[in-house]
């Protein structure tokens, strides 16, 4: 079935003409007409509460939003996915990162062979691995438990392990430490490893190809490091591991490939997570932890696939998203966990949505003519209402947010979190309704400074709201925002899977290195401006300290 362009398509026609007549209104007014809006507007699936009434949009908005959803081929698409055929086309390759949470009894058959097996054939293997060294069995070159994890990898094979272990740290094994190195920056690498014990230290090499330079540099030098430290190269049997797909680069490196843990193309390192990237994270977490955080990851992906359009929480947010970026011309999106444990999550949102959607050709190769993803950044709750809110309230720029709370604390402590969660509702009421001249006037506030206080409102927020932290939560939370963001790409018609964005930069990295050795003076041959910084450094590089 032939899909027409985006903008050829009755429904978003539709909405263009919609616009005009709702863009301008001010969600006062639409809570004053609807005063059951709020108990109207959310939906709630897999733990997870979604208020979404505080979005500019009403009832008739929704409807045109999702029948763009339907006649865009979400619904298909979604199905495409989760069968395995092969949507990532620019690169060929299925996608499907739903499968590493499928059960055991499930079947998925990609390419002529049913890949679960696979899946949970590697998570055994993953299993025993953690508990010999959570038990303390495995043992270091010269006899000791290990007790220091370092994982180093980059991008999803950081991102998505270091959220992980720092979003359920209340659930992990503490006489274990864990440090994770991205950074070709020797600064990560050696203050993860320089008060740590070699003989008691593991490093996971966590790297789907095995060559990403800045991954492959930290294994080189942490390497370097633990045969310093022991006197021996043969330690490094014991003390590294390898996450990745290249047996033979594993095996060049001197890592034993019977220490290896493998995944498939058809996993995205920005999906990677629950696969066996996240070794360090069932390290941490134990095995029966791990499995319930795929239990939540895989809930949601059923959610997603079954669920009606109108109560289905990743097609609805997602949609509520194009509304924003395509329409109400919103550029950014905050996501603002109230919860220390997520501080990590905007970060590894901001891979997971921008790698994704960041693209300016459709499948087909033609340019949009429409915008795409938007900038995704965030900070905990109540750190940022000290630090940036200020131009969420009054700043020029419309910025929706996503404001995430939880009704129990993991530590509680005296009113602690009644105090946090007071700003989860305070702030999504202060940036829907902000404060109007009259209100400032009645406070008696002098008329000088009146226009200084006043609130405009009419910021769009998306309200989240669970029980509690646990592993089975925070794997239904990031499955929502995963299917968040595919509802969009599908809609935007661009390829969600694929990130060539990333390799330019990395191939001119490649070709430079060698001209910064002061060893030699290169030809070069950049533009003036890069020849020019290269001399610089040079320059700087060859002063005396």
């Amino acid at each position: 079935m032939s899909i027409p362009p985006l903008r050829q398509r009755s429904a978003w026609k539709s909405l263009e003409t919609h616009h005009v007549e709702v863009g301008s209104r001010h969600l006062r007014d639409l809570f004053a007409e609807d005063p059951t809006r709020g108990e109207r507007m959310h939906v709630e699936a897999e733990g997870i509460y979604l208020d979404y009434s505080k979005n500019r949009l009403t009832d008739e908005t929704l409807r045109l939003l999702l029948e763009l959803a339907e006649e865009s081929g979400v619904a298909r698409r979604r199905d495409q996915m989760m069968a395995g055929e092969h949507i990532n086309v620019s690169e060929d390759r299925a996608v499907l990162h739903v499968a590493l949470r499928m059960p055991k009894d499930a079947q998925l058959i990609v390419d002529g062979r049913d890949v679960i097996p696979e899946v949970h054939a590697e998570l055994e293997h993953m299993s025993r691995f953690a508990t010999q060294i959570r038990s303390g069995e495995w043992k270091g070159y010269r006899g000791k438990p290990i007790r220091n994890v370092v994982n180093v990898g980059i991008g999803g094979s950081d991102l998505g392990p270091v959220m992980a272990y720092e979003a359920l740290r209340h659930y992990c094994q503490r006489d274990l430490t864990f440090r994770f190195v991205s950074n070709v920056d020797a600064s990560d690498l050696v203050e993860a490893i320089s008060d740590l014990d070699a003989d008691e230290t593991l490093f996971i090499i966590s790297s789907k190809t095995f060559t990403t330079i800045e991954t492959l540099t930290n294994a080189r030098s942490a390497r370097a490091w633990l045969v310093e430290q022991i006197g021996t190269e043969e330690a490094i049997a014991r003390h590294f591991v390898a996450v990745s797909t290249n047996h033979e680069a594993v095996a060049a490196f001197g890592i034993d490939t019977a220490n290896m843990f493998s995944f498939w193309d058809w996993v995205g390192g920005r999906y990677s997570m629950d696969s066996a990237i996240g070794l360090s994270t069932m390290i941490a977490l134990g095995p029966t932890y791990f499995a319930e955080l795929l239990a939540g990851f895989h809930a949601m992906d059923e959610h997603f696939r079954l669920a009606p359009f109108e109560r289905n929480l990743p097609v609805l947010m997602g949609m509520i998203a194009v509304w924003n970026r395509n329409f109400l011309g919103c550029a950014s999106v905050g996501v603002m966990p109230y919860e220390q444990y997520l501080k990590r999550l905007p970060a590894y949102l901001q891979q997971l949505t921008m790698e994704s959607n960041g693209k300016h050709v459709t499948i087909d190769g033609d340019h949009v003519d429409y915008q795409t993803g938007p900038l995704y950044w965030g900070e905990p709750g109540t750190n940022g209402q000290h630090s940036f809110y200020q131009l969420l309230h009054q700043g020029t720029s419309v910025v929706p947010v996503d404001l995430i709370g939880f009704a129990k604390s993991l530590n509680p402590l005296t009113d602690h979190h009644d105090i946090l969660s007071s700003n989860v509702f305070a702030q999504a009421e202060a940036l829907a309704f902000g404060k109007t001249d009259d209100q400032v006037r009645a406070e008696g506030t002098p008329e000088h400074v009146i226009a200084h206080r006043v609130m405009e409102g009419n910021r769009p927020t998306n309200v989240l709201l669970a029980e509690v932290l646990t592993p089975r939560l925070l794997g239904s939370l990031i499955a929502l925002y995963e299917h968040s963001v595919f509802t969009q790409g599908v809609v935007w018609g661009i390829d969600s899977f694929d990130q060539w964005g990333v390799e330019l930069g990395k191939v001119l990295a490649t070709r430079i290195i060698p001209e910064l050795d002061t060893n030699f003076e290169p030809e070069l041959t950049h533009d003036s401006s890069t020849n020019a910084l290269i001399r610089h450094y040079r320059t700087l590089k060859r002063k005396e300290d």
